[in-house]
């Protein structure tokens, strides 16, 4: 009797060796299309908007820098963007350093 149960175990053990072994594919493959939809996908939306926003930006645009300073495009060249700041100061930016300003994000919103 005792080694009919002993086989009984030895027959049962592979089925649950190969049930575990799916649902811990299962499980890491839940937590792949986790970061995908919760990181990788997010970021990968921001990076099309940047590059359309760097893509469109015109004379007379507002917009704000990573450094903080808001001001307003006067003439745009291949990779940078002269921006005025003031009356009589512009600075050269190049374009990956501009974002729209904050005002202008929340008046696009809206509409």
């Amino acid at each position: 009797m005792i080694r009919f149960s002993t086989l009984l175990l030895d027959a049962a053990a592979p089925a649950a060796n190969a049930n575990a072994s799916y649902m811990q594919f299962l499980f890491f493959g839940g937590i792949v299309a986790i970061f995908y939809f919760f990181m990788i996908r997010p970021q990968q939306k921001k990076a099309k908007e940047e590059k359309i926003f760097r893509e469109g930006l015109q004379k007379g645009d507002r917009v704000l820098t990573i450094g903080g300073i808001y001001g307003t495009i006067e003439n745009i060249e291949d990779g940078s963007a002269l921006v005025r700041v003031d009356q009589n100061v512009k600075i050269r930016f190049d374009k990956t350093a501009l974002r729209a300003a904050p005002s202008e994000t929340v008046a696009a919103e809206k509409k």
